[in-house]
């Protein structure tokens, strides 16, 4: 697909979604790589036109270069932003939040803390970003090691042949010590998106090197 047409597309898709002010985000393509620039008024605005340009067909990538501009309607202080996300992490059942700590400096949270699983820490993050107030979030919770590289290999093994959104084949995992390498092609961001769901979605993977191409 052509560059104009790709950029059309994410365009498109952008002014589709109803949650993005798509009239303030500039959109750039070039061999496939979209550039997202401008400015949002959230945090979660900005996250949502990420995942709508990931949707489009044809994009290899995304680089996003938005900045978040809280209006005075929404802008917190950030005691007042530190107080809330306390508040949506302990009401959030996925979120260990006796094992989190976070800080907030100038409408930007950090994350910090161990958990066991990643959808334990991608439900911290996800539970403090549509916050009012929110600039952006930093997570750094670590995960614990569970189990060794032998058995990691063969539940996502296991697992990549019963997920039919994924061609097992044509994805290659190598783990080592809790990390976890991923090689190979997928036909589509839903499909790179399910196949490090998967990765993540195993006991004992610490981190994860996501070679995979979408073509």
């Amino acid at each position: 697909m052509k560059d104009a047409q790709l950029q059309q597309d994410v365009m498109n898709e952008l002014n589709w979604d109803p949650s993005i002010h798509a009239e303030e985000i500039g959109v750039a393509v070039k061999n496939g790589v979209v550039t997202l620039s401008g400015m949002v008024r959230t945090y979660a605005e900005k996250l949502v036109a990420e995942k709508a340009a990931k949707r489009v067909r044809g994009v290899k990538a995304v680089a996003e270069d938005i900045e978040v501009k809280v209006t005075t309607s929404m802008k917190r202080n950030d005691t007042e932003i530190a107080k809330a996300a306390v508040d949506a992490q302990a009401w959030d059942v996925e979120v260990p939040h006796e094992r989190i700590q976070l800080k907030v400096e100038d409408g930007w949270i950090t994350l910090e803390g161990s958990v066991d699983w990643e959808f334990q820490r991608s439900a911290a993050a996800r539970a403090v970003s549509n916050l009012l107030g929110v600039r952006g979030v930093t997570n750094l919770i670590t995960l614990k090691r569970r189990l060794e590289t032998t058995e990691i290999k063969r539940r996502l093994a296991d697992a990549f042949k019963r997920n039919a959104e994924l061609e097992a084949q044509s994805i290659q995992v190598d783990a080592s010590d809790g990390r976890v390498v991923l090689r190979g092609k997928v036909h589509s961001w839903q499909q790179h998106d399910e196949a490090t769901r998967v990765i993540w979605s195993a006991p004992g993977v610490m981190d994860v090197e996501d070679h995979l191409v979408v073509a």
